[in-house]
């Protein structure tokens, strides 16, 4: 089965992207502590900040955890 936000969210880790998903009282967000690459930036901008609201936090589902300690970017 195909997953279009959980495809997104691959090829904006795929370009280097950096952000994590932080999931509060099940409001989900993602922060950008360390900066994207040029490329993984410009995929965001393009292809996942102008969803809606509710399909960007979708996308934002399938990035790794803050909670998540292996996938932070400080744990790399």
């Amino acid at each position: 089965m195909e997953n279009g936000s959980k495809n997104l969210a691959d090829e904006y880790r795929r370009l280097g992207g950096r952000r994590v998903a932080v999931i509060d009282d099940n409001l989900g967000s993602s922060r950008d502590w360390d900066g994207d690459p040029p490329d993984a930036a410009k995929f965001w901008k393009e292809r996942i900040a102008s969803l809606s609201d509710r399909e960007r936090r979708d996308v934002e589902s399938f990035l790794p955890s803050l909670d998540d300690e292996s996938d932070e970017p400080a744990a790399r």
